[in-house]
């Protein structure tokens, strides 16, 4: 396996992975919607402001998550989201999701990046450090629709200590739709 952290030339392809993978769990629409959540996150978002991790092997692109930065108004704290997560259909359940995220989580260390969050199913993302957090830890920049699903971790205390003031997201994750 080889881990990368490197888009240019490969945003098309990457985009496409998403949409595959959603497509095939959550329909063709729900695939499109997070391929053109990734495109615009890719091509919109400045380089301070998005981490895109990948896994590729001898068959190709097998899997890719993108982390991109939520401000805290009152909080000096560097705060990025994992947003989405995708592994190839025929290459699930086979702990590539998990190698990767945890490559991506120690990448972000190495960038002093202090605090994760994430929306998702809680007994997945369990798996690589993410525990299940509330509003009053962590405010969403917008309405969960499934506040069971908001998870988070400190990458450097035991504990993640609340964050503090209104939040903000970077503007291709700023839809109430997605979240």
């Amino acid at each position: 396996m080889d881990f990368q952290t490197e888009t240019l030339g490969k945003s098309e392809e990457i985009s496409a992975l998403f949409a595959e993978t959603f497509s095939a769990s959550e329909g063709a629409d729900e695939g499109k919607v997070i391929g053109d959540l990734v495109t615009n996150l890719i091509k919109t978002t400045g380089k301070e402001d998005l981490y895109v991790f990948s896994v590729r092997d001898h068959s190709g692109l097998v899997g890719s998550v993108l982390f991109s930065r939520i401000s805290y108004a009152q909080d000096d704290r560097q705060v990025f989201i994992l947003s989405p997560a995708a592994v190839r259909p025929d290459r699930k359940k086979q702990g590539i999701g998990q190698k990767l995220m945890n490559f991506a989580l120690n990448k972000l260390r190495e960038q002093r990046i202090d605090v994760v969050v994430t929306y998702g199913d809680p007994n997945y993302y369990s798996k690589v450090g993410f525990q299940q957090i509330t509003v009053e830890i962590a405010k969403p920049p917008l309405k969960l629709s499934q506040p069971h699903g908001w998870l988070g971790q400190s990458l450097f205390q035991e504990k993640l200590e609340p964050l503090t003031g209104s939040s903000s997201c970077v503007s291709a994750l700023n839809k109430p739709e997605l979240w």
